[in-house]
């Protein structure tokens, strides 16, 4: 099977910044999902992993309550500190709040699209 690489994404992924634990035979680690899609997200962490290997995340995301458990996800593609993660399972709950979390995300962008000055008047600076 082909490695998946950043640039072969099915999902556009939005950049954010959650905590993430994650765990996997042989390690395991903490981090920061940097970005996240329908289908996987790329994670920041000190820890060494290794590409096609298995693994379960917590995402705390801002409302604890609402925190995103991925009971099987595929380590895709690693590179220096950053690694990718293909979601293979996940609880039907954690399916509706990813949903949920990917929606937000896709409105807040077309938002900075349409309306690229926010309410206290100062321009935004993303690059698309």
């Amino acid at each position: 099977m082909a490695q998946t690489t950043p640039d072969s994404r099915a999902y556009h992924r939005y950049p954010v910044i959650y905590p993430v634990i994650f765990g996997g035979a042989p390690f395991v680690g903490e981090g920061t999902v940097s970005d996240l899609s329908l289908t996987g997200c790329s994670i920041v962490c000190d820890q060494a992993v290794l590409a096609d290997s298995y693994v379960k995340l917590s995402v705390i995301l801002p409302d604890p309550t609402m925190s995103l458990f991925i009971e099987l996800g595929k380590i895709r593609w690693v590179r220096e500190q950053t690694f990718g993660v293909e979601f293979i399972r996940l609880p039907t709950i954690t399916r509706d709040r990813l949903d949920r979390v990917v929606w937000e995300q896709l409105t807040a962008l077309l938002e900075t699209r349409t309306n690229p000055t926010p309410s206290n008047g100062q321009p935004l600076t993303h690059r698309f």
